[in-house]
């Protein structure tokens, strides 16, 4: 974070913008450890922790205010930043500091794919001068602010994750990111037990034309009926991808699998065609190479640039990571699961070039009533995938297991970790391909350190 006086960090928060003076502050945190003299020490309330127990010890130490909900002891009055919401506070000490800066930036959204967009446009991007990104899941209103701060004189470009759970975030983390291009993946459910329908996730989504600018592009998957049938606002000129379509804008042609990834001919109507080669496996990856390739166009880059930048993605975390272990290849997608990224991943692990396969799958999470629907669903899918035998785990993949189970296939439903490892152990051999996928919360990597240590 850049020195930044705090008449201007503070100004919508305090009735006196120069209540400070001429004071520069080069700190906004969140976390009590991290006080140093003259920062803002924001407090959040929390299960485990209060930050308003610390609000008068982050003073002591040198703060030059603190933000809370209420007036709190031991802080005086001329020190405290009144805001009762402390994420609102977040987003607007975040929108300020961006004000002051003008890197090109990229905002993605959309149901699935956000973080592996996010990492092909910054790969797409990084050569071009200094970028930042989001750094892991720091999508919402207290990590999208930690971005922003994290924008210097020196940044020229920054690519922006944004995520929701119901509607108004995307409009707010979009007009304090203020992006130059916006991306939308696709419309899939995940939050539909918040948002109702799927056109109501669509309508969330397109809130991140709220804080593009006239003219500017809004980078759009053509393969989804929803956003194909939605109404786009007029101020944004939109930039249609698609897998197969060739009146899109960019398409990707002759799309093939290959061991260590995607290679497939990409035509773009402004800038001509290319062979691209991604190391990232199944057809939803092609489809996110073609939004990042879309939005580092479009900010006016270099296509073979830009194309030879999308060649050297690297993935995060444990998202299709392909890990050769002891002669079997396992696919770690542990990271976060919904209806729409299982599907991909078993269509992706269908053409995976192995002996035998096998999958590892657990609870999809937060989907309200579609739960039982979507679970069942996927065991259809499961079925048709390839599958030498499924194993599940958790309550809800039951239901994975017991329709795929009725369509023929081999399934076994593990009730710990120790059991699913179990089963893994005793079944797979060399040259053998595993598949493991699940929501965050499921854990399902305690599955495989146990796999990992034991292999014979």
């Amino acid at each position: 974070m850049e020195r930044i006086k705090a008449s201007v960090l503070l100004h919508g928060l305090v009735p006196d913008s120069m209540m400070f003076g001429e004071a520069e502050v080069s700190l906004v945190t969140t976390d009590s450890r991290e006080v140093r003299p003259g920062c803002i020490f924001v407090a959040f309330p929390g299960e485990r922790f209060d930050g308003h127990d610390f609000a008068a010890k982050a003073l002591e130490e040198g703060a030059l205010c603190v933000v809370v909900n209420h007036p709190v002891e031991g802080v005086p009055a001329e020190k405290a930043v009144l805001c009762p919401d402390s994420y609102h506070a977040m987003m607007v000490l975040g929108a300020n500091y961006r004000s002051q800066f003008h890197p090109k930036v990229v905002g993605v959204t959309g149901s699935v794919g956000k973080t592996t967009t996010k990492q092909m446009c910054y790969a797409a991007i990084e050569g071009f001068g200094n970028t930042i990104k989001t750094e892991g899941n720091q999508n919402n209103e207290l990590g999208l602010p930690r971005t922003m701060f994290r924008i210097g004189r020196d940044t020229e470009y920054a690519v922006v994750e944004m995520g929701m759970s119901h509607r108004g975030e995307i409009e707010r983390l979009s007009r304090c990111a203020r992006p130059d291009v916006g991306i939308i993946t696709c419309i899939g459910v995940s939050h539909i037990g918040n948002l109702g329908s799927q056109e109501n996730i669509c309508k969330a989504k397109l809130e991140i034309c709220a804080g593009l600018p006239e003219g500017a592009p809004l980078v759009l998957n053509g393969d989804d009926p929803f956003l194909r049938k939605a109404k786009l606002p007029e101020h944004i000129r939109p930039v249609w991808f698609s897998l197969g379509d060739e009146s899109a804008d960019v398409c990707a042609l002759s799309i093939q699998q290959e061991a260590d990834g995607m290679s497939f001919v990409l035509e773009d109507h402004e800038e001509g065609t290319f062979l691209v080669k991604i190391p990232a496996m199944g057809r939803h990856n092609v489809a996110n190479a073609l939004a990042a390739y879309c939005a580092a166009t479009r900010l006016g880059l270099d296509a073979r640039k830009v194309v030879r930048g999308i060649g050297n993605f690297e993935q995060t975390g444990m998202r299709q990571k392909v890990v050769h272990s002891k002669g079997i290849d396992v696919i770690e997608d542990c990271y976060n699961a919904n209806p729409d990224s299982m599907k991909a991943a078993l269509a992706m692990f269908k053409e995976y070039p192995c002996k035998r396969r096998f999958a590892l799958l657990g609870d999809m999470l937060e989907l309200g009533d579609l739960s039982r629907e979507a679970h069942e669903e996927v065991g259809r899918e499961a079925a048709e995938s390839g599958l030498d035998t499924l194993i599940t785990y958790g309550e809800q993949a039951k239901r994975i297991a017991v329709v795929a189970a009725a369509k023929g296939l081999t399934t076994l439903h593990a009730n710990t970790y120790r059991e699913a490892a179990d089963a893994l152990l005793k079944l797979m051999q060399p040259g053998d391909a595993l598949l493991v996928k699940a929501s965050r919360g499921m854990a399902l990597e305690k599955v495989l350190e146990l796999f990992y240590k034991e292999q014979p």
